[in-house]
C-alpha cells in the first residue's frame, strides 16, 4: 500500500471544512506573483490562529512577521471589526504586498503594518502601547527568544503567545553547531521552560508544511 500523504490530508481538511476562501487563495497567489518565499502558515494553521483569537476574546494582537499578510488576515478576522492587529515586517516590499492583500480582504482598517527590523520597532511600540492580548511570532528564528521576551513585557495577564516553526524537521532535538535556526528554537524552549510567567505547550504537526509545529504559551500575572 502507498503511504498516505500528510499534505493531501491537509488539502482534504481544507476542502471539506471550507477553510481557504477566495481572499486567502488570492493572498497566496499574490505572494507567488511577487516572488516571495512560500513560508506562510498553512490554511489550517491560519484558521486555528483565527479561532484562538476569537475564543480568547482577544481585542489586540501583535504579529511579528507579516510576509504577504495571510496569517494577518486570519488574525484580523479573529479579533473582529472592533479589534486591531499590529504586525511587524522587515521587508518594505513584502509590506506593500500585504497591504494590498489586507485591503482586498476588507480588514486593512483594523491592521497597522510597521516596517523595519522587529527588534528596532518593538521598543518604540512599547513606548506607545499599553499591552496586547495575543501574539503570533513567525519571523527570523534566531531572534525568537528576544521576541518572546518582548511579548511577555507587552502582554496582558492571560495573553496567549503562539510561536510558529518549532520542529525544524526534528533538528531542534540535537542542533548542529552551525544550524543557527534550530539552536535558536532550542534555546527559546529552554528560556520559555524556565520563565516564571509562561505556561507553555509545544505541538508537532505534519501536513502542508512537512514536519513542523508551534508552541502556545499563556502569560501569567506578574507576582
Amino acid at each position: 500500500m502507498t503511504e498516505p500523504d500528510p499534505r493531501a490530508l491537509d488539502e482534504l481538511f481544507t476542502r471539506l471544512l471550507h477553510t481557504e476562501d477566495d481572499v486567502l487563495a488570492a493572498t497566496r497567489e499574490a505572494a507567488d506573483a511577487a516572488g516571495m518565499p512560500r513560508i506562510e502558515v498553512s490554511a489550517q494553521h491560519a484558521k486555528l490562529l483565527s479561532l484562538l483569537a476569537t475564543a480568547t476574546g482577544a481585542a489586540s494582537v501583535l504579529e511579528i512577521g507579516t510576509l504577504a499578510g495571510y496569517s494577518t488576515i486570519a488574525l484580523a478576522r479573529g479579533v473582529g471589526p472592533a479589534g486591531r492587529v499590529v504586525t511587524l515586517e522587515y521587508d518594505a516590499a513584502h509590506a506593500d504586498v500585504a497591504t494590498s492583500n489586507l485591503d482586498r480582504a476588507g480588514v486593512l482598517d483594523r491592521v497597522e503594518i510597521i516596517v523595519g527590523a522587529a527588534l528596532d520597532s518593538l521598543p518604540r511600540l512599547a513606548a506607545r502601547e499599553n499591552s496586547f492580548d495575543f501574539f503570533f511570532i513567525d519571523a527570523d528564528k534566531e531572534n525568537n527568544s528576544a521576541y518572546v521576551d518582548w511579548a511577555v513585557r507587552l502582554a496582558t495577564p492571560g495573553a496567549l503567545i503562539v510561536v510558529d516553526n518549532i520542529a525544524r524537521m526534528g533538528r531542534v532535538l540535537d542542533p548542529a553547531p552551525d544550524d543557527l535556526q534550530a539552536r535558536a528554537v532550542h534555546d527559546m524552549f529552554v528560556m520559555m521552560g524556565g520563565h516564571p510567567r509562561l505556561d507553555t505547550a509545544a505541538i508537532q504537526t505534519v501536513g502542508t508544511k512537512g514536519w513542523d509545529g508551534f508552541a502556545v504559551a499563556r502569560v501569567l500575572p506578574d507576582e
